[in-house]
């Protein structure tokens, strides 16, 4: 934190997906820090606390960090807050944490958290413990409830779910925008090219949250533009594939897209993966799942 800044209001987690829920907290968090006249800050964590404590157990990435400090500067944060999330930092005991991160770094006047948030070595402190730590060192502590929608309770571990499904619908609900991916286009085997519906086909970082095998309808997201598009994730059944990619079938045009950075937005789902006998009945699918895009984007 800058010198200079003083006090802040301070809010904590991964916030992987800047989900509704999320969304709702960090809202409160800035509203506290505008009521107050002072900073709103974001702590969020990297790598993923559950690959530090178990390793080999990272959870299917929603959001990269530059996606994530994207998001919530767009909901009025104004300090995006990285924590390198170590085995020290896993170890630490929850009054060590709340003074030295909240207090010596942050300067917290208030601390702004879900009902459902722990801290501290084997998440031994919760809301309460994070109260009582507040009233010893002069920060204040709201503890806000989960936000649902028909009995379902919005969290990342709900939206891997519906993603890992192929739903991308539902995540689309509970995300309150299409689950996006990035990455970086690359060379392919170029057999859409010869089908006649050349793709972009992006390879992704590790982690990332594609969604079940099938095809899409969604958005190609190349600098500031947005291109409908037909996308393809799985190992390609007709063809004997191995290898899981995430090509897509840029509707209406035709230019290079090697190297460049995109994203690709998942916001319907048009079928499974299926395997085709021959190269016409393939064709004839994609050219059905390229008038649905179409109908569904439009």
């Amino acid at each position: 934190m800058p010198a200079g800044w003083g006090r802040s209001v301070v809010t904590i987690g991964v916030f992987d997906g800047v989900h509704r829920g999320h969304q709702e907290l960090i809202g409160h968090a800035v509203a506290r820090a505008r009521e107050r006249s002072l900073p709103s800050v974001l702590i969020t964590f990297d790598p993923h606390p559950a690959e530090v404590i178990r390793p080999g157990t990272h959870p299917a990435r929603l959001t990269s960090l530059r996606r994530r400090a994207e998001l919530v500067a767009e909901l009025g944060i104004d300090a995006f807050c990285v924590l390198p999330f170590t085995l020290e930092l896993s170890r630490m005991d929850p009054a060590t944490f709340a003074h030295e991160v909240l207090v010596d770094r942050l300067h917290a006047a208030e601390v702004v958290v879900g009902k459902n948030f722990t801290f501290g070595h084997k998440a031994s402190g919760d809301v309460a413990t994070l109260t009582e730590l507040g009233r010893r060192f002069g920060f204040t502590v709201l503890g806000l409830d989960l936000i649902s929608d028909h009995d379902i309770t919005f969290s990342s571990t709900y939206i891997r779910s519906c993603i890992d499904a192929g739903d991308v619908a539902a995540a689309r609900a509970a995300l309150g925008r299409p689950h996006r991916v990035e990455g970086v286009v690359v060379h392919g085997a170029k057999r859409g090219r010869q089908l006649g519906f050349p793709t972009a086909n992006v390879a992704t970082p590790p982690y990332t949250a594609l969604p079940a095998d099938g095809v899409y309808a969604g958005w190609f997201v190349i600098k500031d533009r947005s291109l409908p598009g037909a996308i393809s994730v799985g190992t390609n059944p007709t063809f004997s594939g191995r290898e899981r990619t995430c090509e897509v079938y840029v509707l209406d045009v035709n230019e290079d897209f090697y190297g460049f950075d995109v994203a690709v937005e998942f916001v319907e789902r048009l079928r499974g993966m299926e395997r085709f006998d021959g190269i016409e009945p393939l064709i004839e699918a994609i050219q059905r799942d390229v008038q649905r895009t179409r109908e569904i984007l439009s």
